[in-house]
């Protein structure tokens, strides 16, 4: 029990409440809110996670918000991410270790769990580290910012663009690409198709028009899947995903996305893009990233505990 607290169960409605905490929370150790209030939503609202089951919140005696946590499986029970949220070290302990309880029941055998934790974030890494996580790996936040107009690029020679996936064909297609570019990248946990399509159904910040796909020889074989998470708090579009797979690399194809990607985003007025990547990518992505002018804005370091049920 958690002593002189109330801890309810979380629902979608609670979007807006945790959106205000965590950009108060990261906003004194970034000087900027890591989430929108839209992301926040759009995590709650996903059909593969339940809010009600793996998602607590905490208020004090007064009724005030005083933490929250959440717990998300993956499609087949081996992972779960987890994101924890309090000031208060006694209440960020407890839901931590509410977390780790549900991972338990993810399923038989072994449960990986992540927490990621803002290089800033000294107080939060010494109760993952004090339950047992290690470090796995970190995620850097790259920005981009414009100081003028963006050309688009030329399209690669040989290469077919298209534009938009409104149909279930193209949208098969753009998921076959990310299942086979990011099947040797340790825990991309990439989502079986309906799931995968739902949740991209499931978010405000997501139109179908914001995917591309580029072809070669009638085959789809790199895609871009870009959405509005970080419009309203900065400006900026988004590269959720960047998948080429790995027969056709080498041929400037995510080059040519990047960049295409920040000549629509500068094209619609915005400031420039962000995306993010993890460091042990097996790709050379963080070189490109950084060769195209984006930087590391937010680094994250990812903890994990591997449970044995």
């Amino acid at each position: 029990m958690l002593r002189g607290f109330t801890v309810r169960a979380m629902s979608v409605d609670d979007a807006g409440l945790i959106g205000e905490r965590s950009s108060a929370y990261t906003r004194a150790l970034l000087g900027f809110a890591k989430h929108s209030a839209e992301d926040v939503a759009n995590y709650l609202r996903d059909p593969g996670f339940s809010p009600e089951t793996d998602g607590w919140v905490v208020l004090d005696r007064r009724g005030e918000f005083a933490g929250s946590a959440t717990a998300a499986v993956n499609s087949d029970g081996t992972r779960v991410g987890l994101e924890v949220l309090s000031e208060l070290p006694e209440v960020a302990g407890w839901l931590l270790d509410r977390c780790v309880e549900r991972a338990r029941q993810a399923g038989p055998g072994e449960v990986v769990v992540s927490v990621g934790v803002i290089q800033q974030d000294e107080f939060l890494a010494k109760i993952v580290a004090d339950r047992g996580f290690t470090i796995g790996t970190s995620i850097h936040r790259m920005r981009i910012t414009f100081d003028g107009p963006v050309e688009r690029p030329p399209v690669p020679p040989g290469a077919v663009v298209r534009r938009g996936a409104f149909d279930d064909t193209t949208r098969r297609a753009a998921h076959a690409i990310l299942v086979e570019a990011f099947s040797s990248q340790p825990g991309a946990d990439t989502r079986p198709y309906d799931d995968w399509a739902a949740s991209r159904e499931s978010r405000s910040t997501f139109d179908w028009s914001q995917l591309t796909t580029v072809e070669l020889d009638g085959r789809a074989v790199a895609v871009a899947e870009c959405n509005d998470n970080f419009v309203s708090t900065d400006n900026c579009g988004y590269i959720g995903r960047l998948a080429v797979i790995p027969s056709a690399r080498g041929r400037g194809l995510a080059k040519f996305l990047l960049r295409d990607a920040f000549a629509t985003d500068s094209s619609t007025g915005r400031s420039g893009t962000i995306l993010h990547v993890d460091t042990s990518n097996p790709t050379p992505a963080l070189r490109l990233y950084t060769s195209l002018g984006m930087h590391p804005d937010l680094t994250s370091t990812i903890w994990r505990r591997t449970l044995r049920t």
